[in-house]
C-alpha cells in the first residue's frame, strides 16, 4: 500500500518550514545586515540611539543568519604579502649575544676580553682578545647550540658556529633556516587572520601561497589601504633599559644598543639597549581604558615568565628609566617609581579611544614575527560584485524557468510537484549556507545553477519508472510504490558519487573551488531530500485526495 506514517510527514514539513525560514533572511539583506552589524555593536558597548534603530529593522525573534557574500559579489580588497623571514634571523642574532656573553663571561683568565663587533644582520661576531682560548672558546658557544626542531631535520643542531682568528661567527644552520622560514609564515597567517577577525570582517580567505606569500582577500572592505591598515602594522611592544639621549637618529649608539625615536616628542631620540626585558611575547592580555587623568590608554597583563621578569627588573632599577616601546618609537620612558609586581601596567600616550581600541586589538593579536612586503593590492569596487550577482541572477533564473517548464511539459502534474519541490530545494540550500556561515561567490552560483539542474535528475528517475509500472498494467498505487522503490538505488549512487566529487574538490582546493564544492554538496543533499521524501510525500497526499484510476505521468 501507498502509504507514510503521520510522523513523517510531519517531519519532511517541519524540515521544510524551517529551512524556509532560514533562508527568509536574504530576501531582506541589506536591512539584516544592518540590524546584525547594530546588535554587534550594542554587544560591544557602542548602544546609542541610531544602533538601536538600526537594531529595530529586523525582529529579534527571527533567524538573521546571512549567506556571506565573497570578493567576487561584494567587492572588498586583495593583498599578496611576502613574509621577510631574513628579519627573524637577524632577531635571533640579536637575542643570542647576552647568551654568547654570559657563557664566555667564567672564561675570561683564558679567553680574555669580550667584545661584539659589527657583523651581517644574520650573523653574529664576537672577539676575543687572547686567540690561544678559542678553542675553549668555541667548545663553549657550540654548547649553546640545540637541535632543530623539525620533522624533517633531525639529529641537526641550530647554529653554525666557526672561527676566523681571534673572531667567533655564529649564524643559524641551513635547516634551522628552513625550520625557522615555515613557523614564521604560519605564525604570521595565524596573527593575521586573528587581526582580521577581530576587527569584524565577514569571512575573509587567508591561505599561504608558495613558499613565503600570503594571499588575503576581506569582502566589504572599502580599499586596500584599509585592509594594510589593519594587518600592516607589526605591533610590536617591547620593554627596554634607557642608556640616555641621544642628538639625532645619526649620533653612535654604540654596539649592542640602538637609537629610537620619541612617539609623542618631536626630535626627541633615545639611545637604549637593544635586548629587552619582557617583549609583547610574554603579553597576554590587553584592553582599552582611561588613565587617571580620563585620558585613552591600554591596560596590559604578562605571563608568569614576563611577570617575573618585569618584577625582577624593576625592584633592581628603581630610579632609572625604562622605555614602553611599540614598533620603533618610544612611547614613553618613564622612571621606575618602586617595585612593580603582578605582572600588569598601563600604556599611556596621546591616543584617541579609537587608537587606544586599535592598539589593544594588534597587541591581543601578537606582533607579526617578520615585515610583510605587500607585492599586489587591488580593491574590487561593490559594482563589479552587483555585476556578478545580477548576471549570477540571471542564469539562475534562466535555468530554473527552463526546468521547470520542461518538467511541467514532459510530465503534467507530477511536473508540478517536482517543481515545488525544487523550489524547497533551493530555499533549503540558501537555509542551510545561512545556518553554517558559508560564502557564496561567483563559482558558488554556478555550483546552485548546476543543482538547478541536478536536482530533477531524481524526478525524472522516479516518473520514468513509474511510466514502465504503469505499462506493466500495474495499478495507480502500487506503480507509485514501485517507481520509488526501484529507482532509489540509482538515485543514490548517482548522488554519491557527485557527493565524493564534492567532497574531494573542497579538501584539495581553495577559494572559488572550495565555494563551488560547498553549494554542489549541499545541493546534492537537498536535492535528494526533496526528490525523495517531499515529492513523495506530495504525490501520496494528492492520490490521498483524488484515488485516480489511472496516472497520467
Amino acid at each position: 500500500m501507498l502509504q507514510i506514517d503521520l510522523w513523517k510527514r510531519v517531519l519532511i514539513w517541519l524540515t521544510c518550514a524551517v529551512g524556509i525560514i532560514m533562508a527568509t533572511p536574504n530576501l531582506f539583506y541589506e536591512r539584516v545586515e544592518r540590524h546584525n552589524d547594530a546588535v554587534n555593536a550594542i554587544e560591544l558597548g557602542e548602544d546609542t540611539p541610531a544602533q538601536q534603530a538600526e537594531a529595530g529593522l529586523w525582529p529579534s525573534a527571527l533567524p538573521s543568519g546571512l549567506v556571506n557574500l565573497g570578493l567576487d559579489l561584494r567587492g572588498g580588497a586583495h593583498l599578496l604579502a611576502e613574509v621577510q623571514t631574513s628579519d627573524v634571523y637577524e632577531q635571533r642574532m640579536v637575542a643570542l649575544w647576552p647568551e654568547v656573553r654570559d657563557v664566555l663571561r667564567p672564561e675570561r683568565a683564558t679567553v680574555g676580553t669580550i667584545r661584539r663587533q659589527p657583523s651581517p644582520p644574520d650573523e653574529l661576531h664576537v672577539l676575543i682578545s687572547e686567540e690561544g682560548g678559542m678553542s675553549r672558546a668555541m667548545e663553549l658557544v657550540r654548547g649553546l647550540a640545540q637541535p632543530v626542531v623539525s620533522a624533517t631535520a633531525f639529529g641537526e643542531l641550530d647554529l653554525d658556529v666557526r672561527s676566523d682568528g681571534a673572531l667567533i661567527i655564529l649564524r643559524l644552520s641551513e635547516a634551522e633556516q628552513i625550520a625557522t622560514d615555515e613557523r614564521t609564515v604560519q605564525q604570521s597567517l595565524e596573527i593575521i587572520r586573528r587581526r582580521i577577525d577581530e576587527v569584524g570582517t565577514r569571512e575573509p580567505t587567508i591561505q599561504r601561497q608558495g613558499r613565503d606569500r600570503i594571499l588575503i582577500q576581506v569582502p566589504g572592505l572599502g580599499s586596500a589601504q584599509e585592509l594594510k591598515d589593519i594587518i600592516g602594522t607589526t605591533a610590536q611592544l617591547t620593554f627596554q633599559p634607557v642608556v640616555g639621549r641621544a642628538g639625532s637618529a645619526s649620533d653612535s649608539a654604540g654596539i649592542g644598543n640602538e637609537i629610537l625615536p620619541s612617539l609623542d616628542e618631536e626630535g626627541v631620540f633615545y639611545i637604549l639597549e637593544q635586548n629587552p626585558v619582557v617583549t609583547g611575547e610574554e603579553l597576554v592580555d590587553a584592553q582599552p581604558s582611561f588613565d587617571q587623568n580620563g585620558r585613552p590608554a591600554v591596560n596590559f597583563r604578562f605571563n608568569p615568565s614576563g611577570a617575573r621578569k618585569f618584577g625582577d627588573y624593576t625592584a633592581e632599577n628603581i630610579g632609572n628609566p625604562f622605555a614602553i616601546v611599540l614598533d620603533d618609537e618610544v612611547i614613553s620612558a618613564p622612571v621606575i617609581q618602586s617595585h612593580i609586581p603582578g605582572g600588569s601596567g598601563i600604556i599611556t600616550g596621546n591616543f584617541t579611544v579609537e587608537e587606544s581600541t586599535n592598539l589593544a586589538v594588534l597587541l591581543r593579536a601578537g606582533a607579526l614575527p617578520a615585515e610583510l612586503t605587500f607585492l599586489e593590492e587591488r580593491t574590487i569596487g561593490p559594482e563589479l560584485g552587483q555585476d556578478s550577482i545580477d548576471a549570477g541572477k540571471i542564469a539562475t533564473i534562466v535555468a530554473f524557468s527552463a526546468v521547470l517548464v520542461f518538467m511541467f511539459l514532459s510530465y503534467g502534474l507530477f511536473g508540478l510537484f517536482a517543481n515545488v519541490a525544487l523550489i524547497i530545494n533551493i530555499a533549503l540550500i540558501f537555509g542551510l549556507l545561512s545556518l553554517i556561515g558559508g560564502t557564496l561567490t561567483l563559482p558558488g552560483i554556478a555550483g546552485i545553477v548546476l543543482t538547478v539542474g541536478m536536482a530533477v535528475d531524481a524526478n525524472v528517475l522516479v516518473f520514468e519508472r513509474i511510466r514502465e509500472e504503469m505499462r506493466s498494467s500495474k495499478g495507480p498505487a502500487r506503480a507509485i510504490e514501485q517507481g520509488y522503490e526501484k529507482a532509489l538505488s540509482a538515485i543514490v549512487d548517482a548522488n554519491i558519487t557527485t557527493f565524493i566529487t564534492a567532497v574531494i574538490l573542497f579538501a584539495m582546493g581553495s577559494g572559488p573551488v572550495r565555494g563551488f564544492a560547498i553549494t554542489l554538496g549541499l545541493g546534492i543533499l537537498t536535492s535528494v531530500f526533496t526528490a525523495i521524501f517531499v515529492t513523495r510525500v506530495m504525490i501520496v497526499m494528492w492520490f490521498e485526495r483524488k484515488r485516480p484510476r489511472t496516472l497520467e505521468v
